[in-house]
């Protein structure tokens, strides 16, 4: 049989009503969940004040429920008391209602989904509901742990939701207090962006970057952190943030006979722009300043395409002195910022090993 265009794309469409329909039920069964437990959450802790009964009472009632469903999982004591802070922390902020097969044809709209008069002067109902229903239970417990005000903890939902966050990614930018540091990227955006892309770029491009896929000690090699980054450019990408597209590494460009080639060249479409990025081994030095603004005119002069905005830049070093990057990149009419790098094997010891390291949603896209 000969494989013809249209054959193909036909096999395209049926792939995409697949990955399509997993990503649904994925997300329909994690938002199944999270009711579950929100429920189970308040049912023991009501019960537990009423009756007064004593902390060990969650070890009693585990050992029954596995009684009566012999293989029961995520319903352990430990996790029974994950359960019950997860709801008496949202408990008195929120209210989640209705059965998977009530909410079914509802699962986009939150009607069983509402907010407190408090938290909705911050945020929008039918967004939160979609992002508050987007991650994991484990994704929420690690917030509402680590993170105490709720302006913060909306921020981390709604950012883990839309960017698909691991947990070791989650845990990284909670670690760097990413809610205080965003837009912390040392940049000459002021002059150089749109203003009307300005507050866009700056959410978009991070000060630091999480390298989990490589070891620590490879991080002295360029072209080995660039090969690390091919290799593993589905979990860069999510690393990243919202938008990006990877369009190839050593990015040849000509200049009058002359090669010059690119480290890593993506395209953003949320700013609608080519975006290099230039790995460098050690600390930040001026010269990549100029090296990356010369990339950047060429690609605007011979790569961009007359309806896309001017490229941007960012030169990706282990180090850097932010005066020093100032100074390197304010003359420069190009685009730019300087961010570093680090692994999860570089935080410290006693943050290792708490939680896994994938994410569940990249695995099932995958």
């Amino acid at each position: 049989m000969e494989l013809d265009k249209s054959y193909l794309k036909f096999i395209q469409s049926i792939k995409k009503q697949i990955v399509q329909s997993r990503y649904n039920a994925a997300r329909l069964a994690n938002r199944e969940q999270l009711v579950l437990y929100f429920k189970t959450g308040l049912m023991i802790s009501e019960k537990i004040k009423a009756q007064k009964w004593g902390a060990k009472v969650l070890e009693q009632i585990s050992t029954d429920l596995q009684k009566e469903l012999p293989g029961l999982k995520g319903f352990s004591s430990g996790n029974l008391k994950k359960i019950r802070l997860f709801a008496e922390t949202y408990a008195p902020h929120i209210r989640i209602g209705s059965t998977a097969s009530n909410r079914i044809g509802q699962a986009r709209t939150g009607e069983h989904f509402s907010i407190s008069s408090i938290l909705s002067n911050q945020i929008e109902n039918n967004a939160f509901y979609e992002a508050f229903t987007g991650i994991s239970f484990s994704h929420h417990f690690l917030i509402l742990t680590k993170i105490k005000g709720w302006e913060a903890r909306i921020f981390y939902i709604q950012s883990a939701s839309a960017n698909f966050w691991s947990l070791t990614v989650l845990e990284h930018h909670i670690e760097n207090d990413l809610f205080s540091n965003e837009g912390k990227l040392p940049n000459n955006f002021e002059k150089t962006v749109n203003p009307a892309l300005k507050p866009s770029a700056l959410k978009v491009f991070k000060d630091e970057y999480l390298l989990d896929f490589i070891a620590g000690d490879e991080l002295d090699d360029e072209r080995h952190i660039e090969q690390q980054v091919v290799s593993n450019i589905r979990n860069f990408i999510l690393q990243m943030g919202k938008g990006f597209c990877f369009i190839g590494n050593q990015y040849r460009l000509e200049v009058d006979g002359d090669e010059f080639f690119i480290d890593l060249l993506f395209f953003n479409r949320i700013l609608q722009c080519l975006v290099a990025f230039e790995l460098k081994k050690g600390k930040f030095k001026p010269a990549d300043a100029g090296q990356l603004n010369f990339y950047l005119n060429v690609l605007d002069e011979k790569i961009k395409l007359q309806q896309e905005n001017s490229s941007i830049g960012i030169v990706l070093c282990k180090e850097k002195n932010n005066t020093v990057v100032e100074f390197a990149i304010k003359s420069f009419d190009k685009a730019m910022g300087v961010a570093t790098y680090k692994t999860s094997k570089q935080t410290p010891v006693q943050m290792k090993g708490i939680l896994p390291d994938t994410d569940e949603l990249g695995k099932l896209l995958g």
